[in-house]
């Protein structure tokens, strides 16, 4: 890696986000002030039909890629794909998880772990604002998830995921839902790629922690609770049925990647 190669890459997917992602670039970009490493960020606009286009281009420092609209799985992808810090950090546009919570992930990293994951539940966890009915909804996918395709992960959907790099290349090149070929949508589209993502991730032995975070539920959700629900039902059961028909390679994993260098 290039001696001047950032240490974190922050990956933002963002579809019609031209209201809230000022704000949320803007706490990026005070918290990273503060650090003492390289860093950059990516907003991936998944096709927006706003000026979220407009928005991420004129913030300084930011990398803006363009995809069509193939929902958040196939734009967090192609933001993953384009990083090129020793970590990649994943987080919503609405910053739910505030930035100041990548210590925990990044604690955990550097601890051997491959994947870290925000995780709403558990010991230390905290959902602010959250109505119960969308609690109630999260469990019973969880559950389902639970007897179709991955135990012992309470929360896979947290939008604030991390992994070193070498990692994040080689599972989602490996993806086959939201791949290169997924098909264009319409409207919001909330997707369960957490699932196939961390499905891989277990399934070639990489480690996985689970980390309790501080989360925001938002007014402005994009969540549809019936669509997006049988959308994330579908990629579930689809995950299933991939490995079923072999269309998850058993080729070895990556060589564990070293802890990271200091900074």
């Amino acid at each position: 890696m290039p001696d001047d190669a950032p240490y974190l890459s922050i990956v933002i997917p963002a579809y019609n986000e031209e209201r809230r992602l000022p704000e949320t670039l803007a706490r990026i970009d005070a918290y990273l002030a503060r650090q003492p490493f390289r860093s950059e960020v990516i907003v991936v606009d998944d096709g927006s039909s706003d000026g979220t286009a407009t928005v991420a281009a004129g913030q300084p420092g930011v990398q803006l890629l363009r995809r069509d609209h193939r929902g958040k799985g196939f734009a967090v992808r192609a933001g993953a794909l384009a990083a090129t810090g020793e970590l990649v950090l994943l987080c919503d546009a609405d910053l739910a998880v505030p930035i100041e919570e990548w210590p925990k992930l990044e604690a955990r990293l550097r601890a051997g772990y491959e994947l870290a994951i925000g995780s709403r539940e558990g010991a230390g966890a905290t959902r602010e604002g959250e109505p119960w009915y969308r609690h109630v909804m999260g469990r019973v996918f969880n559950a389902i998830i639970h007897l179709v395709a991955l135990r012992g992960i309470e929360d896979t959907q947290c939008g604030f995921k991390a992994m070193p790099r070498a990692v994040a290349h080689d599972l989602f090149q490996r993806v086959r839902i939201y791949g290169d070929d997924a098909p264009i949508v319409r409207g919001a589209a909330v997707t369960a790629y957490d699932v196939e993502l961390l499905f891989l991730a277990r399934k070639l032995g990489y480690r996985i922690a689970e980390v309790p975070v501080r989360w925001q539920y938002g007014t402005e959700t994009k969540v549809s609770p019936v669509r997006d629900s049988l959308r994330n039902l579908r990629d579930v059961l689809t995950v299933r049925l991939n490995d079923l028909r072999g269309r998850y390679p058993r080729g070895a994993r990556l060589p564990a990647p070293h802890d990271p260098a200091p900074r």
